[in-house]
């Protein structure tokens, strides 16, 4: 993006691109973390015909203390997971609820409030943490299955890429500001990124510590395939 704009500016231009490639938005889902609960990403998304899942945080405390005080209590499960592997027993639970009714929560074009707890066990230690989602989808065509599966999905994405990148390479604090330089160790970092992924790595900070104290060992790895010449 330019260097005068952010990514809430950026959301319409990025539709823009989507549309011209797939030719229309109309029946597209798309997924957003929460610094784009914004009520002009609603009303664009809705416009072009298109609905929005986004996750709702402190950025708008209001909708936030709308969609806590729910009767959540009463509102029977929808879906649940367990996974287990690596140590770790994580289980996921969505509850969901129509809120396109008179008083309902103050987001344009919600149709359905969600609930996600994720409950974590490792080494006998029990986490919590609980997620709150608005979706412009009614429940016939967004069950709680449905808003399981694309969050999932959406939070595989922070996971795998965005959170290794804001919070391993520290991305956001890094100053190149001008020119090539953002593309290009944008690039860099992609390129290390997959290279630690195709070696499988599961966790990039450990190795990217450990490329930094064997740096022989990925010039090694990029150079043996080449031939020597005389």
């Amino acid at each position: 993006m330019d260097t005068k704009s952010n990514e809430i500016t950026s959301f319409a231009p990025l539709l823009d691109a989507v549309e011209t490639v797939l030719g229309t938005l109309a029946g597209v889902l798309f997924t957003a973390d929460a610094l784009h609960t914004q009520t002009g990403h609603a009303e664009e998304v809705t416009a072009r015909q298109a609905h929005l899942l986004v996750q709702v945080k402190g950025n708008q405390p209001t909708l936030f203390k709308q969609l806590k005080r729910l009767p959540w209590a009463q509102i029977s499960v929808g879906d649940r997971t367990r996974e287990s592997g690596h140590g770790r027993r994580e289980t996921r639970t969505v509850k969901a609820v129509t809120v396109a009714t008179p008083g309902g929560i103050g987001f344009p074009h919600a149709l359905q409030a969600a609930r996600i707890t994720r409950t974590c066990i490792v080494a006998g230690r029990t986490s919590r943490e609980t997620a709150y989602l608005t979706v412009s989808l009614p429940a016939g065509h967004a069950k709680a299955c449905d808003l399981q599966a694309w969050i999932r999905r959406h939070w595989h994405i922070e996971n795998r890429l965005h959170h290794v990148r804001d919070v391993t390479f520290r991305e956001d604090l890094h100053q190149a500001r001008t020119g090539n330089g953002p593309a290009v160790l944008a690039t860099l970092r992609n390129t290390a990124i997959g290279w630690h992924r195709t070696t499988g790595a599961t966790n990039i900070a450990r190795a990217t510590r450990h490329a930094n104290r064997r740096s022989h060992d990925l010039i090694t790895a990029v150079t043996s395939s080449y031939p020597t010449t005389q």
